[in-house]
């Protein structure tokens, strides 16, 4: 018997750096609990948060649940232990070993992207479709690939990382463009990013594009002429990725997946990049929203009732 199959309900953590929040959902994928804290200082703190949040929402259902965790960051598989995560602290630790021998069984742990595209997959805006391919673009950048139902981790755990690949096809004026965080330049994460966009419109110092669209359909030139640049520069990023894995469908996350214009101005763009006499591949917004990332991180284990 499976560690899915013991237990009546599948519950999710998503870490974050300000926040820690768990969720129980039921074999069909409804939201019985949800609960959030801040997130304590120190490594040891948050382990111990974690723990005292699962036994909470145990006692509060009346039973056990398989439990998954999403973290801003990855697992490496070379050493074990936790790497990439803007979340220091995490960095460097066992995270996965550490919190199932303080929880006392089993848990998955897998990158936040990939939980935005596990969620979306299941039961949201990805449903039924075999190959999902899901995208954040808030403060920074990130995706998932969810094939057949399961993610698609690779074999460095870095499937998916779009925001760390080179501006496809630029331009004169975008070369060489600016250094990312990761020591690279011009990586997607610089130019499509809410703080990327920010930066374009308003200048360097800039980082809120919350009200760029407003000021564009009020019609102001700068700020219509920043979306312009950034939903071309969108395109040609993700027309890489479909020309690589070709996705069923392709679901926006993060801050920028609220922006409407995306969604009408991108199934235009596509097909200048795309190598296909034709590309129809939708681009849609998320259904779960901010919930994206506790419901994936539960989904990691599948349904009790099938196991596995």
């Amino acid at each position: 018997m499976s560690i899915s199959s013991r237990y009546g309900y599948r519950i999710g953590i998503d870490l974050g750096g300000t926040k820690i929040e768990v969720a129980a959902l039921a074999s069909d994928g409804s939201l019985r609990l949800r609960h959030r804290i801040p997130t304590p200082c120190g490594y040891d703190a948050i382990i111990s948060a974690m723990v005292e949040l699962v036994h909470s929402i145990e006692s509060q259902l009346g039973s056990n649940g398989s439990v998954g965790l999403g973290i801003p960051g990855v697992i490496s598989p070379a050493t074990g232990l936790v790497k990439n995560a803007n979340s220091i602290v995490l960095n460097g630790h066992p995270l996965d070993r550490d919190f199932a021998q303080a929880l006392g069984r089993g848990v998955r742990v897998d990158n936040d992207a990939n939980c935005f595209a596990l969620s979306e997959a299941a039961d949201g805006a990805g449903a039924g479709h075999h190959c999902v391919f899901g995208v954040i673009i808030g403060t920074g950048c990130g995706g998932g690939i969810v094939i057949g139902g399961r993610v698609l981790k690779g074999r460095h755990c870095i499937a998916g990382e779009w925001g760390h690949v080179p501006l496809p096809w630029p331009s004169r004026d975008e070369i060489p463009g600016m250094q990312c965080w990761c020591s690279r330049h011009n990586c997607m994460e610089t130019r499509i990013s809410g703080t990327a966009l920010a930066r374009d419109c308003d200048g360097p110092e800039a980082r809120d594009a919350s009200t760029i669209p407003t000021r564009a359909a009020a019609g102001e030139a700068r700020a219509r002429e920043a979306l312009a640049r950034h939903v071309d520069r969108l395109a040609r990023g993700l027309a890489v990725v479909i020309n690589v894995i070709d996705p069923d469908v392709i679901v926006l996350g993060g801050g920028l997946s609220n922006m409407d214009h995306l969604y009408a101005e991108l199934p235009g763009l596509l097909p200048k990049y795309v190598f296909s006499d034709f590309a129809q591949t939708p681009v849609v917004k998320n259904v779960h929203g901010d919930s994206s990332g506790v419901r994936g991180a539960a989904w990691l284990w599948p349904t009790p009732a099938a196991g596995g």
